[in-house]
Parts: C-alpha cells; sequence; structure tokens
C-alpha cells in the first residue's frame, strides 16, 4: 500500500484529499504557493514544500517543481486532485518514468479522453450515439459550411478540442456570428490549454446534463452512480444532483451501458465521468470525459456511502475492483445534493464577477444529511489568481424525492453565515426558492431563462475598490532561480504598484472586474475611439474585452500583461482629443428602445411559436404537401387583424418533458385561437369580425393535452359578442 502522497493541488479538494489519506494511515505532502503559505491544508499536511509564486504557472502547474518535491519529500505517489495537472498525461508519463504512482488514469486514457475530438471518435466507433459534428477544424469556412450543411442553419456550439469547465465554448446561432466566435475560442483555448484547435457540433437548447461515474481498474469497469449538472450558468456547474432525478429506468440504463462500453474500451483505471446530454425524448448523446475526480463526486459518495478519494488511492496501488467488492453498481440510498458556494458577485446584468476582500465571518450549516467541503474560514482572504470555490455544502435526504431534498437544502443555505466578501449564497437561495427538479427535469437553460426573477433576490453588489491601489498579484523575475524565495521573506507584503491615476485630465479605463491581464491592443500614444477593445482580461475561467469608454490618444499603461489587478483599478489613461469619435451608450442616459429583460423573454417566447421559427415542423407539412396551420389563418383573415388568445400556453405533459421541451415543441398546446377580420373592406364590424380556431398538426400531431381552455374561451367569444367563429382542421 502507498505510504506517502504529495497532494498537487489547493483549497477544499487539498483538505478532502488530506483527510482521505490519514483515515488511510498515509502521510500527506502539501505543496503550495507564497500566497497559500498559511492555507489550511498546508498546516495540516504532514509535510509542506513551497514551490512558488502565486501564478498557477509558477506553482501549481510547475511539473518539474512538483516531481522535485516528490523526490525530496520521499512521497511514493502524486494526486493531482481536479483542475491544475489533474488531466495532465505529460505529468502521468514523467510519473511512471520517475517510479512514482500518479493517481489517475493512465497516460493513454488522458490522451484519449484530454481531446475532445478523439473521444467523440471513441463513441462513434462504439456505437455509442453523439451529436452531428466535426474534427478539428482550421477555419471559419469549414465552420459555416457545417451550420449551413449538417444543421440547416440552426445553432451550432465551438468547443475546444482541449477544453473543459466551460472554457473555449461559443453558442453561435447566426453565421454572421461564427468569425468572432471562432476567433474567441480557439484564443481562450490557446491562453487556457496552450491548444488553440476547435471544432464544432449541434447546438442542443433544450437538453439535461447527465454525468455517470465509473470506477475501472484496468480490466474492468463499474459505474458507481448519475448526477444530474443541468443547473449551470455560461456551461459551468452550479448545482448537482445524484441519482438524477426523473429518468427512466429505460434511460438510465442506455447511461450505465454507453459509459461502461467507452470505458471498457479505453481499458479504464481509476474514476473517470463520462457526461451526455439527453433530450426531451430520452435520446442519449455522448458529450465528453473528465479523466479525473470530479468536483461533485461528494454526491456519490453521499448516496452510495463509498469514499471515493480512498478508493483512488486504492485502485492506484493495484487493487482490482473484485477485490473492493464493486463488481456491480453499488446500491444507492436516497437523493444527494451539491451546491458551490464562490466569492463572487452578481450584477443586475447577471454578469459575474470574482470577489475580493476578506471572510470576517464563517459559519457553515449543520445538522442531520448536512456535509461542507471547504477551504473558506474566518481571515481568510481569497487569491485572485486562483478559483473563487470557498465551500461546497453537500445536502442528503434519506428519501429519493427532489422536494425533501430541496426543503433540506434550503434550510442549510439559510443557516449559511458569511461576512466580509461577496458570494453567491443569495442566488443559490434565490434558484432553491423556485423549485428546480420537485415537479419537473431542469434542462442547462434553467437559470437563463429565469434570471430576471432569480436577481430579483439574488443579486450581490460588488465590493469597494478604493483603497486597492496595490496589484491584487506579484510578478517576479523568473529568470532569478532566488526570487521565489525572496518573495516569500517579504511576511505576506504586496509588491507596491503604480499609483492610482486620479485628478488628472486624462480618463481612465479600469478593470471591469478582478482577473489578470491577459493582453493590451493599443499602445502608448495610440489613437483609439470610444467602444474599441483596448485590453482583455481573464477572470472565472473567460477572457473578457475591455473597451474604451472615451476617444482618444493613449497616454500610458497602468499594468502590465500578467497582472492581476482588483475590480476598479487602471489599466491605462486615455487623453481626449480630435480621435474622440463615438460616445459609448451607457452615458447617453437612458435609451428609449431598451427592452426590459421581462418582456424580452415574453416577446421571444411569442416568436417562438411563428412558423420562422420552427423549420422542422415546417418542413415536415411540406413532405407531405401540407401548409401550416398559421398560413392558414394568415390566408384566411384580413392582415394585420388577428389577435391571438393563449399562444404561450403548453401541453400538459410535465411528467414526461421539460417545460423548455413543451415551449419548444408545443406551441399554443397545438390549437391556434384567436379574433381577427375577414372581408373588412366588405363588411363592418361587427359582422366583419370573426373567432377562429385551427388545429396546428404539427404539434404532437396535432393532438391538445388536458389545457383545452382554449377552445371553450374561442367558442364562447361568439356568444358573448355575437360574432361568427370558424374551425380549421387539418390540411
Amino acid at each position: 500500500m502507498i505510504k506517502k502522497v504529495l497532494i498537487a493541488n489547493r483549497g477544499e479538494i487539498a483538505l478532502r484529499i488530506h483527510r482521505a489519506c490519514h483515515e488511510m494511515d498515509i502521510k500527506t505532502v502539501a505543496v503550495h504557493s507564497t500566497a497559500d503559505a498559511d492555507a489550511k491544508h498546508v498546516k495540516l499536511a504532514d509535510e509542506a514544500v513551497c514551490i512558488g509564486p502565486p501564478p498557477a504557472t509558477d506553482s501549481y502547474l510547475n511539473i518539474p517543481r512538483i516531481i522535485a518535491a516528490a523526490e525530496v519529500t520521499g512521497a511514493e505517489a502524486i494526486h493531482p486532485g481536479y483542475g491544475f495537472l489533474a488531466e495532465n498525461a505529460a505529468l502521468a508519463r514523467l510519473c511512471a518514468d520517475r517510479g512514482l504512482v500518479f493517481v489517475g488514469p493512465s497516460p493513454q486514457a488522458l490522451e484519449l479522453f484530454g481531446d475532445k475530438a478523439a473521444a467523440r471518435d471513441l463513441a462513434a466507433r462504439n456505437a455509442v450515439p453523439t451529436l452531428a459534428g466535426t474534427p478539428a477544424i482550421a477555419s471559419v469556412a469549414e465552420a459555416e459550411r457545417f451550420m449551413r450543411e449538417q444543421c440547416d442553419g440552426a445553432a451550432v456550439i465551438l468547443k475546444a478540442v482541449a477544453g473543459g469547465g466551460g472554457r473555449g465554448m461559443r453558442v453561435v446561432r447566426e453565421p454572421g456570428d461564427l468569425a468572432a466566435a471562432f476567433e474567441a475560442c480557439a484564443g481562450e483555448a490557446r491562453s487556457a490549454f496552450g491548444d488553440g484547435r476547435v471544432f464544432v457540433e449541434r447546438f442542443l437548447p433544450v437538453a439535461r446534463h447527465i454525468e455517470v461515474q465509473i470506477a475501472g481498474d484496468g480490466r474492468a469497469v463499474v459505474v458507481l452512480g448519475d448526477r444530474d449538472c443541468s443547473v449551470q450558468r455560461r456551461r459551468q456547474k452550479i448545482v448537482e444532483v445524484g441519482p438524477a432525478p426523473w429518468l427512466s429506468a429505460a434511460c438510465r440504463r442506455r447511461l450505465e451501458e454507453a459509459a461502461l462500453v467507452l470505458g471498457r474500451a479505453a481499458q479504464y483505471r481509476n474514476l473517470g465521468t463520462l457526461e451526455f446530454l439527453v433530450d426531451a425524448d430520452e435520446n442519449v448523446f455522448f458529450m465528453e470525459a473528465n479523466p479525473r475526480l470530479q468536483v461533485e463526486h461528494p454526491v456519490t459518495e453521499a448516496v452510495t456511502g463509498l469514499d471515493l478519494v480512498a478508493l483512488q488511492l486504492e485502485l492506484a496501488a493495484g487493487v482490482e475492483l473484485a477485490a473492493l467488492g464493486l463488481e456491480a453498481r453499488p446500491a444507492e440510498r436516497g437523493m444527494a445534493m451539491q451546491l458551490r458556494i464562490n466569492a463572487e458577485t452578481l450584477s443586475a446584468d447577471g454578469s459575474v464577477r470574482p470577489a475580493g476582500g476578506q471572510l470576517a465571518l464563517f459559519e457553515p450549516p449543520g445538522g442531520p444529511g448536512i456535509r461542507v467541503d471547504a477551504c473558506g474560514r474566518a481571515g481568510y482572504r481569497p487569491h485572485p489568481a486562483f478559483d473563487t470555490l470557498l465551500a461546497k455544502l453537500i445536502v442528503h435526504a434519506e428519501r429519493p424525492e427532489p422536494a425533501a431534498l430541496v426543503a433540506r437544502a434550503s434550510r442549510a443555505l439559510a443557516e449559511f453565515r458569511l461576512r466580509g466578501l461577496g458570494t453567491n449564497l443569495e442566488f443559490l437561495r434565490a434558484l432553491l426558492a423556485h423549485g428546480p427538479w420537485v415537479d419537473v427535469p431542469v434542462c442547462t437553460d434553467h437559470v437563463e431563462r429565469r434570471l430576471a426573477a432569480l436577481l430579483e433576490r439574488g443579486t450581490v453588489s460588488g465590493n469597494d475598490p478604493q483603497g486597492q491601489g496595490a496589484g491584487a498579484g506579484a510578478r517576479i523575475d523568473r529568470e532569478d532561480p532566488l526570487a521565489v524565495l525572496e518573495y516569500g521573506h517579504q511576511a505576506g507584503t504586496t509588491p507596491a504598484r503604480a499609483a492610482d491615476p486620479n485628478g488628472d485630465d486624462a480618463t481612465v479605463v479600469r478593470a471591469p472586474l478582478q482577473g489578470t491581464v491577459v493582453s493590451f491592443a493599443v499602445e502608448p500614444g495610440a489613437a483609439v475611439a470610444a467602444g474599441t477593445p483596448v485590453a482583455v482580461i481573464e477572470s472565472m475561467k473567460m477572457e473578457h474585452e475591455v473597451p474604451a469608454g472615451q476617444g482618444g490618444r493613449v497616454r500610458r499603461l497602468h499594468a502590465a500583461v500578467g497582472d492581476t489587478l482588483w475590480e476598479g483599478q487602471a489599466l491605462l489613461s486615455i487623453d481626449p482629443d480630435e480621435v474622440q469619435g463615438t460616445v459609448r451608450s451607457d452615458e447617453q442616459g437612458i435609451d428609449p428602445d431598451l427592452i426590459r429583460p421581462d418582456l424580452a423573454e415574453v416577446l421571444e417566447r411569442r416568436a417562438g411559436t411563428r412558423d420562422e421559427r420552427r423549420p422542422g415542423a415546417v418542413a415536415r407539412r411540406r413532405r407531405t404537401g401540407q401548409r401550416t396551420a398559421r398560413e392558414n389563418v394568415a390566408d384566411l383573415v384580413d392582415e394585420g387583424s388577428f389577435v391571438e388568445y393563449g399562444p404561450l400556453v403548453v401541453a400538459a405533459q410535465r411528467r414526461r418533458r421539460t417545460i423548455e421541451d413543451l415551449i419548444e415543441r408545443t406551441p399554443a398546446d397545438g390549437l391556434i385561437t384567436g379574433v381577427g377580420r375577414v372581408n373588412g373592406d366588405l363588411f363592418d364590424d361587427p359582422e366583419a369580425r370573426v373567432a377562429v380556431m385551427a388545429y396546428d398538426y404539427t404539434v404532437l400531431a396535432g393532438t391538445q393535452g388536458v389545457h383545452k381552455w382554449c377552445t371553450g374561451g374561442a367558442q364562447g367569444v361568439p356568444g358573448q359578442s355575437g360574432i361568427s367563429c370558424i374551425s380549421c382542421g387539418n390540411g
């Protein structure tokens, strides 16, 4: 058995691994950046080694330093946790060459599943369904051709071949937006993964994100459970539930079989997760694999009673699944949920920004079925160079009932007390108040569709950047081998940065959010127009363009590429002059043409019922030589006279379909009703006015559910107003 493990990570996952090791009488070695010298995982470890300054490239991503730390301390194994080097095949191969155990899959499996295009090929060779897609592409023209020929102009999603965690992904609904999305994805992928290759896949707008947890010993593979990860924001997970609710036994079986097929084909060893999209008809599509421990692994631990980190260590030591009693899927008890507590602020427009500051109070909840995995504590100050995760709240209910689970999770969130910096606690409370999973399945656009309502309660204001004139991070001389030690002797002080340029005539462009400067698009002396992108900042796994709010000439850059800045810190100064150009719209006052988010949602819902937004349904009618119901109504009544009743009603099938799917596939519950005029040029009101009912046979073969109030309402109009009623059948 392994006697000493080096933990190549930080934060809550480093603590989680440390505790599992000590349960197994395994000694631990913590590695840390200078910013984490006082971190809890460092203090609890048996040994600790400083491996560099805060930028991850100089510490937690620095393979030579991590290998050296393992060899100096006599560690027998390296556990990478999740993120950082967890999926790095080069580290796994180097461990093997140096006689170290890598607690994770083989280098071959990491290379296979680390390449999304190669993983899709593996699925295709093994008859596991995938969405239509391309191999890695080199040009926008290839993406345009795929969108035109394979998707009939419907939306696509661009993905980084080496991507993960929501990075290097863009949904494109219009061909004209492909070029910008392609460049953004490729640039983000190069920055995050060192690989700018992207591929294109058909976008499934209404789907559930279900993942299957597997374990393998290189010969046998077993499924340990599944989780629903559909509650996301910008394709990054927020809440996970397991086992996935509202799945039929047949669909769960298909998911399990697909995961086993892929795991066996890869001769998989250790823990891994296979991720799938499930549509409204429970068709299953393989999406990607995560060959590592997942952030949400405690969900499966809660319902199975397994310690997945201990299982990783045993599999890495060569123990077979049969010897561990894991020859079949373990029995599950109840249902569990994980909620991610992040140091972040949510603005009124729904955008998320990392929050800086120090935790003055950190009091997690307790009681039956409550677990908190956390790195946060009173006095803790998150470093802007790293992830914003403070804690994971894991809630378990003995009964597999979503309502009971959501109720317990809501009580736990109400008890969680954090002060000193902005967090997403209020947002999570608002999210659960809307009862996800209680009555119907949840799809990946759940948060976006309800954002306006969630913001009413869950908005958190940002922190005041005043007094933060110094940079949030630090730069050192990378050529000086003693620079790290010198920085470490500075007793935690932050190197002084340039004073904030206030009080002169220059316009200062400030960092809109806390993050690291990726690039500048201008130099001193350059002329810029208002609205021109002048810099790119990386924050929360995404790159953000920073526009110039004022036209003029760049006077000075106040930061450098690689600097980590607080929100509100100066990036550059602009001297206004004749190059001023246009003024940003947010400086022009209130826009009278602005559409409120709630009204925009209603307009979007109404637009989604029209034929032009349902090309597939229209095409099916055309194949049989038939017209659509809306075409018939449009030709029947005088132009512009039809007022539709109940277009937002959907079929009564919420037990079988998600509300998102019903909105897309059952507009008006299959019955177009309203009032209009016929031959208004020949007759006056009320003689020209009619009530119209038209059965829409593009909706579920022309059947309505129990929501027939439309029929009754339309038939009641003639009696109440003395007008005629016209009923249109199929044809």
